[in-house]
């Protein structure tokens, strides 16, 4: 199935959140469709992380309705619909000094760790390595978190996100800390999904165009807690649409499916 005719994988319909007697998203509405790849951006405060909190079922929505994965938040068992999410967050909280291996494990069980007692089959370790293999970390499957360098992280992440073969995959900022060579390694690798997993639907939040992988199909434009803009990429990641969403000038362009932003000069009066 193209186009609008796969199944929907997300719908927020007229979304509301409030907290603390503060709205802070507002009438918000998304579908995303099996493998359609979206970006989510956003100034600091516009919202962004609270739509990905619905996204995920890691929070209900005031009023409107949020169906994940066919389920709609409120009438089903979060933590049985949150194993079918795959979650990548540069911040993961890990403490233990776990192998790459044993954190890709950890995506079966939805935990930060090891649950005590829990041992993968063979079948489930074989799994990991291939992920692991697939994501450029061949051979160091045996290295421990501590050591690893925030490239390493991110790409062990996403093995960990994809091990229990998701429907839907959040990316919270993947690209936080990474140099330009990792950044553009982490890039490739969200690319390479489309070829071996092509009917996941994604959603990467970044505040940077240049974080954005060339195979984005969509794009939702998020400010003061209101969708700004919302469709497919090339008509929404535009000079205009996203002058209007963070409230500055920005110039925006694309080179080899990949797009880049600059603020433009302000013309000061008398020049």
């Amino acid at each position: 199935m193209i186009g609008d005719q796969r199944p929907a994988v997300l719908e927020l319909s007229s979304v509301s959140f409030v907290r603390e007697g503060r709205t802070v998203l507002d009438a918000v509405s998304l579908t995303v469709r099996a493998g359609e790849r979206w970006a989510m951006l956003g100034s600091n405060g516009a919202g962004k992380t609270t739509v990905l909190g619905l996204c995920g079922a890691q929070s209900h929505p005031t009023t409107g309705t949020v169906r994940v994965l066919g389920e709609q938040l409120g009438r089903v068992d979060l933590q049985v619909l949150r194993r079918s999410i795959g979650h990548v967050n540069p911040r993961h909280p890990l403490r233990s000094p776990l192998t790459i291996r044993e954190v890709v494990l950890t995506g079966l069980r939805g935990s930060v760790d090891l649950p005590p007692r829990w041992q993968p089959n063979p079948q489930e370790v074989a799994r990991a390595d291939e992920l692991i293999a697939d994501l450029g970390l061949e051979g160091k499957a045996e290295l421990r978190w501590p050591t690893l360098s925030q490239g390493e992280r991110g790409r062990a992440l996403i093995a960990r996100a994809l091990i229990a073969d998701p429907r839907l995959l959040l990316l919270d900022e993947p690209s936080t800390g990474l140099d330009v060579a990792a950044r553009e390694i982490l890039m490739e690798t969200l690319d390479g999904l489309d070829t071996s997993h092509p009917d996941l639907a994604s959603i990467l939040v970044t505040h940077h165009l240049e974080e954005l992988p060339s195979s984005t199909t969509h794009a939702l434009l998020i400010a003061h807690g209101r969708v700004a803009a919302s469709g497919a990429a090339d008509e929404v990641i535009t000079s205009r649409e996203i002058s209007d969403a963070f409230e500055h000038p920005i110039d925006v362009s694309r080179v080899a499916g990949r797009w880049s932003a600059r603020a433009r000069p302000r013309v000061h009066a008398g020049a």
